[in-house]
């Protein structure tokens, strides 16, 4: 028997499968429907959506199955989910994998197709399964598109599980949550204790805030509930989760005085720290202003601007799509947004999203459906719009209004934003697809540039199952080494001598050569290998630099290119400075290179990381200067020794006065602030000695030579350059 292959990135997997909820005492009721009509569509009498464990496998749903082997050994669906079509099995007593398998040894199965199940980040969950006792020889591939487009309907009711699973779990601040609220609010532990309670709670049961350290909660709850309220909450301990427990809408409390208060009751609990958390929700029932919309509203909208949140968004899409089938969905994203947000502050950036929100509020009626989805993401249902022409201009008259200029605490502000457009039934027929095809339609509009508009195709849809592939293969470049450095020399432009090199990422592709990083480089800065691929370009180039220094080049440098991740992956200073011990190499020996994008995502962390990295004695050098509007500040206060021209401006500036200003205006301001500067992209004669009389320090370009393999770089050296580094 051939047991299933194990991911690599298998602590992932888990943790991702985690996020949805389910074990094998958690069914999902909402796939029952889909297994029913996988069994019946196919005539078989066993079918299953099975989630695979770390060793054992469970069904969220399933029809036809009797006690049998839940060792993920054994499991049919283990191997599945290493695969990305369906995988049929006609007679698993005629495949080597299994003909020994204890489950065909044992008769339960005999014929298997599954379509693995995959979570939005692409790892791998389970499958869909249909099975059989007796052998079938004619599993078309038309019979694998029916089963493909039945497995699309379990991921999207998985996804919502997802979605509705991690905003139960999840919870906000308490002082910003509940402090302020008008109802009473108590959180507690499993032990009882109270965690936090409000001043509404604290009045309401004539206690003072400090009597919750040595208050349990039960206490609260009159006697005549208190048996069954402490039943419930071990339940809820014992199972992990509240999901399929009676929950009283009325629960009798007392207070200090040992007065009994009916109370209007609601209960949510969340996970931390491996802990369960509760929060309990008070409203006395005989105040007349009783409003029970109030949890309603706050599991179903969200906080900051009122809309519709995600979870309440997808439930309209598949209600809509229930009821009619006809809809158009738009997906707005607000272009820039986190460099605002970044840069003026989160208070200018959640007036903006109120505002944004006012705004696409005005061109809706009553029958759509407006959200944000999360960040500066906001959707519109249009229930009953399939008319493109019309979709189309609601989006342009949305854009515009966005575009109009804002006045925010006294600043005037001007945004735009880009927006994406699909239609039911034309493109979709599912919820989940529905908002996927108009999500891939915005990815398309923002490749395009700022304010854009985008009608999805089915080639999108393509294109994005053509990322997913290459996210996948990522992983294979990884693990398999496929990965590579090339060197860029960089020169004193005064004197010609080859001061270092900066060291480029390309990618050794199995069947499409070296790749250069615009293949792929967009792909893995936002995928979860960044920090890994980033750790090793650290520890190659160290080793390779000290290589060359040990060779006579006493005095080279070598420039690295930092990931955003490498900061939030653990102790990067630690790892470079490990690096360096490793090698034998001085501090002065290596530059990092980072850009404003990164600097601007996480500024204490950054700050801090790159101050001590300066102060051992690395170089830090802002790469692509000039490109972004926050250069300045950053240069002001960021422990910066060095400054890269971006080529966009030194490739221009002997013919262009503009690009010339730019530049010049660039190096005086590195003078006055003391640092060193390097230009990059000289491809000319002109350009270098324009840039040596501007008193430019360094150059880098194709007139001194293009990326190289080591051995080629190490030639390069060897050509009249190594005496004049050693």
């Amino acid at each position: 028997m051939k047991c299933p292959a194990i991911f690599p990135n298998e602590a992932e997997r888990l943790r991702a499968l985690a996020n949805y909820g389910l074990n094998e005492e958690q069914s999902l009721q909402s796939l029952d429907p889909v297994v029913h009509i996988a069994a019946r569509m196919f005539n078989m009498p066993v079918s299953a959506v099975n989630m695979i464990g770390s060793d054992q496998v469970f069904f969220a749903a399933s029809v036809g199955v009797g006690k049998v082997d839940m060792r993920r050994d054994v499991s049919f669906c283990a191997h599945a989910i290493n695969q990305q079509e369906v995988m049929v099995v006609p007679d698993a007593r005629l495949d080597e994998r299994f003909h020994d398998n204890p489950l065909v040894l044992g008769n339960a199965i005999r014929f298997y197709a599954g379509v693995p199940l995959h979570s939005p980040e692409g790892l791998a969950l389970g499958a869909l399964c249909i099975i059989d006792d007796k052998p079938h020889h004619n599993f078309s591939a038309d019979d694998c598109q029916r089963l493909t487009e039945l497995a699309k309907m379990v991921s999207d009711r998985l996804e919502l599980q997802r979605i509705k699973f991690n905003s139960e779990k999840a919870r906000p601040d308490f002082e910003h949550y509940a402090a302020s609220s008008s109802t009473p609010v108590i959180w507690f532990d499993e032990k009882r204790r109270i965690l936090e309670w409000n001043e509404i709670a604290i009045s309401t049961l004539g206690y003072e805030r400090y009597d919750k350290n040595v208050l349990l909660f039960d206490k609260l709850i009159a006697p005549s509930d208190r048996s069954a309220f402490n039943q419930l909450i071990n339940q809820a301990i014992s199972a992990g989760s509240l999901a399929g427990l009676q929950i009283p809408a009325e629960i009798n409390g007392i207070n200090q005085d040992a007065q009994e208060i009916h109370f209007g009751f609601s209960l949510f609990c969340w996970k931390q720290a491996g802990q369960i958390k509760f929060e309990a929700i008070l409203k006395n029932l005989r105040d007349d202003k009783w409003q029970q919309t109030l949890l309603q509203h706050q599991a179903n909208c969200d906080s900051l601007t009122g809309l519709a949140n995600r979870a309440r968004f997808y439930h309209a899409v598949e209600d809509t799509l229930f009821e009619s089938a006809t809809a158009t969905v738009f997906i707005f994203d607000l272009d820039g947004f986190k460099d605002i947000n970044n840069t003026l502050g989160q208070r200018v950036g959640d007036d903006i999203l109120r505002e944004v929100a006012r705004r696409l509020m005005a061109h809706t009626n009553t029958s759509f459906t407006l959200s944000r989805l999360g960040s500066d993401e906001f959707a519109l249902l249009a229930p009953g719009l399939t008319d493109t022409q019309r979709a189309t201009r609601m989006a342009v008259d949305m854009l515009n209004q966005i575009a109009q200029p804002l006045n925010v605490h006294g600043q005037l502000l001007r945004i735009t934003a880009s927006c994406g457009l699909a239609f039911a039934p034309a493109q979709a027929q599912e919820a989940m697809e529905l908002v996927g095809d108009a999500d891939l339609a915005l990815f398309k509009a923002k490749s395009g540039g700022r304010g854009q508009l985008f009608l999805f195709t089915p080639e999108l849809r393509a294109e994005a199952l053509a990322r997913r592939r290459y996210g996948l293969e990522l992983h294979r470049a990884v693990d398999e080494g496929e990965f590579m450095l090339f060197y860029q020399p960089q020169i004193q432009l005064d004197t010609g001598v080859v001061s270092g090199a900066e060291a480029l990422l390309r990618w050794n592709h199995p069947k499409r050569g070296i790749l250069p990083p615009a293949a792929f480089l967009p792909a893995l800065e936002t995928g979860p290998l960044a920090a890994t691929v980033g750790s090793w370009i650290i520890n190659e180039a160290c080793g390779q630099a000290a290589y060359w220094r040990r060779l006579g080049a006493t005095q080279f440098r070598m420039g690295i290119n930092l990931f955003g991740a490498q900061f939030r992956s653990g102790d990067l200073v630690d790892e470079i400075m490990e690096a360096l011990d490793r090698h034998g190499l001085p501090p002065a020996a290596l530059e990092l290179e980072v850009t404003e994008n990164i600097v601007l995502k996480n500024d204490k962390v950054i700050f801090s990381d790159l101050q001590r990295l300066k102060d051992y004695g690395l170089g830090i050098a802002f790469d692509d200067f000039g490109t972004g509007y926050a250069s300045l500040s950053l240069l002001k206060n960021y422990p910066v020794t060095r400054i890269k021209i971006d080529q966009s401006f030194v490739q221009g500036m002997v013919t262009s006065k503009r690009d010339a200003a730019v530049v010049g205006a660039i190096l005086g301001m590195a003078q006055g602030f003391n640092l060193e500067t390097i230009a990059e992209g000289i491809e000319t004669d002109a350009t270098h000695t324009s840039l040596m009389n501007e008193k430019c320090n360094e150059g880098q370009g194709y007139l001194y030579g293009k990326p190289m393999p080591a051995l080629q770089f190490e030639q390069y050296l060897g050509l009249g350059y190594s005496q004049a580094i050693a």
